[in-house]
């Protein structure tokens, strides 16, 4: 894990936190003592197209016996809800 001094993080919130947001994790100091931990609050996000269950569909499509699938269907078929 990176340290990152109180004089860093002010000088380049806004490039910590984009690195954050990539999934680096830091170590916030305060007059050289460990102040914080900084990390994601969710994990990185995959650039990987067939980790994406949007465009992954085709492979789990079910025919519906209607003819037509609820959008309420398609979101548990995607994300495993409801």
């Amino acid at each position: 894990m990176k340290s990152v001094t109180m004089l860093e993080f002010r000088q380049d919130a806004e490039g910590i936190l984009r690195r954050l947001a990539n999934g680096e994790r830091f170590v916030l100091s305060h007059r050289g003592k460990p102040a914080a931990r900084l990390e994601p609050l969710a994990p990185a996000p995959s650039n990987d197209p067939a980790s994406d269950p949007f465009l992954a569909i085709a492979r789990r499509a079910q025919p519906s016996p209607k003819g037509h699938t609820a959008h309420a269907d398609l979101d548990r078929i995607l994300y495993g809800r409801r």
